[in-house]
């Protein structure tokens, strides 16, 4: 595709508050519903902490950098063999138009405009950041231009031939969620860090605990690979059994907790670092080269990890920065084992404007 469109959404309340402004922790009124108030106290923040945004629009210009890193292994450690792919990285710049919430974009992928429209690549990403409750939406279709990065096919073995050589014949989709919740959301804020609609004014960590789903497919043409090695290799090496697989599904369903920290490290400064690790419980189904059923049974538990990090200046007029999510996921069976590591790394500045109506007073 010539043009690949993003829309990207940063929350600064979440969706169920989204008409109101985000006020003080105070007494709620009692007139107010159980429902209303439970609605409500989603964007309740305390304001000796965090600062709410002062404005409705923003403009806004972004530079996405995008990544993909996938390892193919035998469990074994004797004779281990494995191969990594990673494509070149994409970068995507385009401007985006925010009200309050939300913000809309358009991006064009810089290196698919001289390449030609061919890309199969595909990429829709959808993050919510509110005061209690953060979402990240992902799905992506990788296309087919992987690049053979690191091989080991056991020991004594010289693979630096193969090494930097275009692989056409994997071709990797993820599509998953994760949900997680912010034990210290009145003083601590993801959206200062994320999504620029707010200010944190002292620095605060909070504990977050959440819950996720994954889904990842792969196509992998191993005669294509035995190919390579034959014609790049003199010593007849054939690829392990456990590696000769036409095309793999996995189901990841995990449950995480984690920390995040806000350093204000300087007036309308920023810095932000999240870690979450996840005890995932993994399934799989795939197929062999002989068309057969192969039981990738991981009816086992494994740690897969998300990182968040943000640097940013706001002045509530101005904002700049860069934010760097990273997803990294392991699978693993007595014979075969797989690690995805991906994400995306942003770099913006925007200007807010439009004063909302309580400011405006204040100002008077």
């Amino acid at each position: 595709m010539k043009r690949l469109w993003l829309i990207g959404i940063g929350l600064a309340m979440s969706v169920v508050a989204m008409a109101g402004d985000s006020i003080a922790v105070v007494e709620q009124p009692r007139k107010l519903s159980w429902l209303r108030r439970t609605i409500r106290g989603f964007s309740y923040i305390d304001t000796n902490y965090v600062e709410p945004q002062h404005y409705n629009w923003s403009v806004m210009a972004q530079t996405t950098h995008t990544y993909d890193i996938y390892t193919l292994r035998t469990s074994r450690t004797s004779d281990r063999q494995s191969v990594t792919f990673a494509p070149s990285p994409n970068v995507k710049v385009g401007p985006y138009f925010g009200w309050r919430w939300i913000f809309l974009g358009y991006t064009v992928d810089l290196k698919n405009l001289h390449l030609g429209s061919n890309s199969q690549k595909q990429e829709f990403d959808f993050s919510i950041y509110s005061a209690q409750i953060g979402a990240d939406l992902f799905y992506r279709r990788t296309g087919s231009d992987y690049k053979i990065r690191d091989v080991e096919l056991g020991s004594g073995i010289d693979t630096r031939m193969l090494e930097a050589q275009p692989f056409d014949g994997i071709s990797v989709g993820i599509t998953g969620f994760n949900l997680y919740y912010i034990f210290n959301h009145q003083r601590f804020s993801y959206p200062a860090a994320f999504a620029q609609s707010t200010m944190q004014k002292i620095s605060c960590g909070s504990w977050m605990a959440g819950i996720g789903y994954t889904r990842n497919s792969i196509d992998f043409d191993h005669a294509k690979l035995q190919e390579m090695i034959d014609s790049k290799l003199e010593n007849g090496v054939q690829l392990d059994s456990a590696l000769m697989f036409n095309s793999v599904k996995y189901y990841d369903f995990n449950v995480s907790g984690g920390y995040a920290y806000n350093w204000v490290f300087a007036r309308n400064c920023l810095f932000c670092a999240s870690l979450s690790m996840a005890m995932a419980y993994k399934r799989s189904k795939g197929e062999t080269a002989n068309a057969k059923p192969f039981n990738f049974d991981f009816n086992n538990i494994n740690i897969d990890g998300i990182g968040r990090f943000g640097l940013v200046y706001n002045n509530m007029r101005w904002y700049a920065g860069t934010s760097a999510i990273i997803h990294a996921y392991n699978y693993r069976k007595s014979r075969f084992a797989t690690r995805n590591i991906f994400g995306s790394l942003n770099i913006y500045a925007g200007y807010n404007f439009g004063p909302r109506q309580k400011y405006k007073k204040k100002k008077q």
